[in-house]
């Protein structure tokens, strides 16, 4: 749904919906206890199930591989596009007819793209769940592409695009994204440029969805209250009719270009935005969990190396953050900061002072201690509804972690030694291998290298 269309529904919660976002929210889940059903339906089609009977809905979360990566220069935002449109118009109904037919049953639908997956989500009352499931068959195998919405929904985009050119956090990914993986898709805009955007046409946008929406490219993962035999029927009502296999562009590795670099795109604002990184440790890599304790003792929050020294001791931030980023072709470690232009270097001085550190020394016992616990139980309360359920498992089928991963996670979190963790440190950490792209006016601070075009 179009963010102005969201605008003005949220105005009209009917009292069925009301009824509907209580029972969305409420309660916990035991992330260890989840039975995890593994189904096939009659056309083949593979997907997860938790039944949950305590509440009257039903969540669907897809996901099909490409996403944004399958962008081509020239038509760069497509798949983003896409997922803007697939509930405008499908079928007999119009846009406004169709979006009439989710407000009146209280059916929330949504489709977004990531670099690397196309994911869409179903939440709906178990009373309206094959009026859901018809709507969503509508949107996926049946999408309109009408001018109106078409032509709308573009303006909208090229307005965000336009917009997020004066927002520093926002042009400094883009400029880190470019600076990093250059001519791969990786580092081409998501949404797109206004000159990609005009030139999309519906016959662009059917060609993409055929090529994405495949069975051999689907994940599906279901919680709520609905039986085996019902989900079967809806799910290949949905996806039943879709080709065998996708027909997805290899873009191939993406090379980490510019190590060590620094870009510096000047905007006259009184903070520096930062974003920083190289790379990083795929989710299958054996190292996974060291990597996931190390990152909680560098930036894990309150007490973390980064907040400590760059927060707590000297003020220079209010937050300070890096994580690893898994992609498809790609393992990333990425991070962002915030600071005043003459605190600037200061600032990148100490990050990657801390980055050496934790490679050459490792993490000490007590931090590796408090990481450990704090992995293991904050875990579970990720998962508090059943959207979060079904995004575990899409997550869990995307990595191929099987239905066992939930009671094993902790003990694979625990097996991990310091020796580990000082072995992977060195690995994973490299200060001079850090680039960094910066929003503002730094003091001190100039490019290294020209500043890459964004179109």
């Amino acid at each position: 749904m179009s963010a102005i269309r969201k605008m003005k529904n949220c105005i009209k919660l009917s009292s069925k919906f009301s009824a509907f976002l209580f029972c969305l929210f409420i309660g916990t889940f035991d992330a260890k206890a989840l039975d995890i059903k593994q189904i096939r339906t009659a056309t083949g089609l593979k997907l997860w199930l938790v039944e949950d009977h305590k509440n009257p809905i039903v969540t669907i979360k897809f996901s099909f591989k490409g996403g944004t990566s399958q962008d081509t220069p020239k038509l760069a935002g497509v798949v983003n596009l896409l997922s803007g449109l697939l509930d405008e118009g499908a079928g007999d109904f119009t846009s406004d007819e169709f979006q009439k037919e989710l407000n009146e049953n209280s059916i929330s639908m949504s489709f977004s793209a990531s670099r690397d997956n196309f994911e869409g989500s179903l939440v709906t009352l178990t009373e309206t769940f094959d009026v859901a499931v018809e709507l969503l068959s509508l949107a996926i195998n049946k999408p309109r592409f009408d001018p109106e919405p078409l032509n709308r929904v573009k303006d909208q985009v090229v307005s965000s695009i336009r917009s997020s050119e004066e927002k520093p956090n926002n042009l400094v990914g883009r400029v880190w994204w470019k600076g990093a993986f250059g001519a791969h898709p990786y580092g081409f805009p998501k949404r797109g440029t206004e000159a990609s955007i005009g030139k999309i046409t519906p016959a662009d946008l059917q060609e993409m969805k055929k090529n994405l929406f495949a069975k051999d490219n689907l994940i599906i993962g279901v919680v709520g209250n609905i039986s085996e035999s019902r989900l079967k029927s809806a799910i290949d009502k949905v996806f039943g009719k879709l080709g065998n296999n996708a027909k997805l562009k290899d873009s191939g590795n993406a090379i980490f270009q510019n190590h060590g670099e620094t870009i510096v795109v000047e905007r006259k604002i009184p903070q520096s935005a930062v974003v920083f990184g190289h790379e990083g440790i795929l989710r299958n890599h054996p190292d996974w969990f060291p990597a996931l304790i190390l990152f909680e003792v560098l930036s894990g929050g309150f007490g973390s190396r980064l907040t400590e020294e760059i927060r707590e001791k000297r003020g220079l931030t209010y937050s300070v953050s890096a994580y690893p980023l898994p992609m498809e072709n790609a393992g990333l470690i990425l991070g962002s900061v915030s600071t005043k232009n003459s605190k600037v270097k200061e600032t990148v001085l100490l990050l990657k002072k801390v980055w050496k550190e934790l490679s050459v020394n490792g993490p000490t016992k007590e931090e590796v201690e408090n990481a450990k616990s704090y992995l293991k139980g904050s875990y579970g309360l990720q998962f508090t509804n059943s959207r979060s359920i079904a995004g575990l498992l899409l997550a869990l089928q995307r990595y191929k972690l099987g239905v066992d991963y939930l009671t094993e996670r902790s003990k694979l979190i625990e097996d991990v030694t310091l020796t580990d963790l000082k072995r992977v440190a060195k690995q994973l950490f490299n200060d001079e291998k850090l680039m960094f792209a910066i929003i503002g006016t730094p003091e001190n601070i100039k490019s290294s290298i020209s500043i890459p075009a964004l179109d």
